[in-house]
Parts: structure tokens; C-alpha cells; sequence
């Protein structure tokens, strides 16, 4: 089945560069994916359990779920052209690669028994998109978001952990051109704006009932990884926001991030790497 992707122009163009994508984006610890996956009760499964990843992009996440010891059927759902053969070219045991878009899934009614976004919900966080998420989860199934954020792309709430950090983030949060990101925090609206149990009552017959329930869980995972200065500006490019600059633009972000790197508390270790800080944060609701 095809579909055109639903990506945003400055998206699309800053995700265009799957290979790139690949290399330099993080993958998630350990603990937090353990932690993650056992909130979603998929953790040290026995049977065969059917995961729906949507906007499952290169694999980064998707790559974990075929290693992992449970034995997981995925459905990874992904629009883009580019990000979707880069995954489909890791043959990973156990998933099958399908175009498709996170309102409209070519997944059958109630397969899954868990429904994850890596990187991605903040996209997509519409009340369309959680129907259909409803849809193809079994009652009493889990959806689940995780994010990757480091300080540099943190919500503005969030302490930066050094003030080269904070400098990268303001930058960042300065080229906001009004898409939805995580660090926005906006995603978690489209939870918060369903109808209260009142609604309910009057709505009963309508289609319009609460999916998901509130609160949402949430837990987050400290991480701090050493890169060398390029490998950090490579990462830092595959932010859809920096890797669509160019010309002067491009020449000035590049600048201030070079000119980071020689603050006073930029930390390197005896190889001369940087020590990056983050957070994975992760949450989760179950299907009503």
C-alpha cells in the first residue's frame, strides 16, 4: 500500500538525509528501554506479541525491538520514502516495513498489543491520529512515546546541564517556525483535550468518548555520551531545523556552535570528545 508522506516541508527536507540520520542520531539506553517496555507490559513476554511502531523513521528504535529476547511481530509504519528503504535495507527479524501515516494505518482493527512513537508523536499528536491508534489496539493494549532529547533541544523549562548547552538551546529555540516539537510540549494536549466523564455521559452515543486514560505515566532516563566536536555537529545537524539552513544561514550556525565548543565548561575526556548530556523521557497510557 502507498502513501504520500503527511511530513511537514521543513521536515521532509530535513529528514532527507536518511543515512545521515542514521549514523548520528543516539540510540536509547538500556535502562530506559527496559523501563520503557515494562510500563508498556511487553517486557519478558513468552508469547508472540504485536507491536505497532508508527513513524518508526530509519529503525533506531525498531533495530532494539528485533534484538530484544520477547518475540515481537512489528508492524513499522513509516511515510517517508527515504527513511522507510533505509529501513527496510536492515531486514530486521520480525518487522515488516509498511507505508503508512500515523491517521491512517493500513493495520487491522485491534492487532496490536502495544503501539509505540520513537522521536515522533510530537508530529502527529492530533485527535485523528489517536483514533486510529485506538483502532488498531486491542482493549486494555498500551501506546507509548520515548524521546532522545538532549540539552541543546530540552523545552525551555528543562535546566541545561552546561551553560554551552543552554547557549545551543537557546539558539534552537530562537529558529522556531511554528512546527510541533517535542520540546514544545503541546503533544500531550491532545490527551488532556478529551471529553471528561461528564462529556461522556451526554456524548454516550457519539463518537465522542475518551480513549486513552490520564494521567499519563511518565519516567525519564539521565544520559551523558562522548562524541569529538564533528561527530557532535554532525548530530547536531540532523535536527530538521539545522539541516535546512543554508548559504550565510548555515555559516552562522555553524559558527556559533564552533565558538560553543571553546566555552569554559565544555568537559573532554583524554581523547578529546565532548561530553553531551540528555535525558530519554518516556510515557505511556492504556487503550480504554
Amino acid at each position: 500500500m502507498s502513501s504520500q508522506s503527511s511530513l511537514p516541508t521543513a521536515a521532509e527536507e530535513g529528514f532527507k538525509d536518511a543515512s545521515a540520520y542514521d549514523t548520528h542520531r543516539p540510540s536509547y539506553p538500556p535502562e530506559a528501554v527496559d523501563a520503557f517496555l515494562a510500563n508498556l507490559k511487553l517486557a519478558a513476554q513468552s508469547d508472540f506479541v504485536n507491536v505497532v511502531e508508527i513513524a518508526a523513521g530509519t529503525g533506531k528504535f525498531t533495530e532494539l525491538l528485533a534484538a530484544r529476547p520477547e518475540r515481537f511481530a512489528v508492524k513499522a509504519i513509516e511515510p517517508h520514502a527515504g527513511m522507510r528503504e533505509k529501513l527496510s535495507d536492515k531486514d530486521l527479524q520480525g518487522v515488516e516495513v509498511i507505508d503508512g501515516k500515523a491517521d491512517k494505518m493500513p493495520v487491522g482493527d485491534e492487532w496490536g498489543d502495544a503501539c509505540i512513537a520513537a522521536q515522533a508523536f510530537h508530529w502527529f499528536a492530533t485527535p485523528e491520529s489517536l483514533k486510529e491508534i485506538h483502532r488498531v489496539l486491542r482493549p486494555g493494549a498500551i501506546f507509548g512515546g520515548i524521546w532522545n532529547i538532549e540539552d541543546y533541544n530540552k523545552p525551555p523549562a528543562w535546566e541545561a546541564t552546561t551553560k554551552w548547552e543552554k547557549k545551543l538551546n537557546d539558539f534552537i529555540l530562537s529558529l522556531d517556525d511554528g512546527l510541533p516539537r517535542f520540546r514544545h510540549m503541546k503533544w500531550k494536549e491532545v490527551f488532556e483535550q478529551q471529553p471528561n466523564p461528564f462529556q461522556v455521559i451526554k456524548d454516550a452515543f457519539t463518537d465522542h468518548l475518551p480513549r486513552f486514560s490520564l494521567p499519563l505515566g511518565e519516567d525519564s532516563v539521565k544520559w551523558t555520551v562522548w562524541l569529538t566536536e564533528d561527530a557532535l555537529w554532525a548530530r547536531f545537524n540532523t535536527l530538521s531545523q539545522i539541516a535546512v539552513l543554508k548559504g550565510d544561514e548555515r555559516g552562522a550556525a555553524e559558527k556559533l556552535f564552533r565558538d560553543a565548543m571553546h566555552g569554559d565548561d565544555v568537559e573532554r575526556n583524554d581523547k578529546g570528545e565532548i561530553a553531551l548530556h540528555g535525558v530519554t523521557y518516556f510515557v505511556w497510557t492504556d487503550r480504554i
